[in-house]
């Protein structure tokens, strides 16, 4: 089941309607960048970070089940992964996989309940 890795966390403190763009974006292990665009939608909700200098001036798209925390005063999103599992996650190019069905489904996979390495921890 993948498709809860869409919808944020119950206990992630985010309102629908808040504008996360500019927020520093939290691994487990540090920090990897800022929120760039998000989405609210239900079902489909997600964050696309610029990693700045961390990998090379990419982007990476984040489903909003990766979020378990929101802090508003500091501006901070926190995430359940680790740098180095958003860094082997599928490569992601705004222009080519924002719409993709396809692209969504494996990232889905990928970070959802029982994915190989990217899975959600126990």
């Amino acid at each position: 089941m993948t498709e809860h890795v869409w919808s944020y966390q119950p206990t992630s403190g985010h309102l629908a309607g808040t504008d996360l763009t500019g927020y520093k974006v939290e691994a487990t292990d540090g920090s990897i960048g800022k929120v760039d665009k998000h989405s609210d939608e239900v079902g489909d909700a997600y964050l696309v970070v610029d990693t700045g200098v961390w990998i090379f001036g990419k982007e990476v798209l984040l489903p909003a089940g990766t979020v378990v925390l929101i802090d508003p005063e500091e501006r901070k999103v926190f995430v359940d992964r680790t740098k180095e599992q958003i860094k082997d996650a599928p490569e992601f190019h705004r222009d080519k996989h924002l719409g993709d069905a396809g692209y969504r489904a494996d990232l889905g996979t990928y970070y959802g309940t029982g994915a190989p390495f990217g899975g959600r921890p126990a």
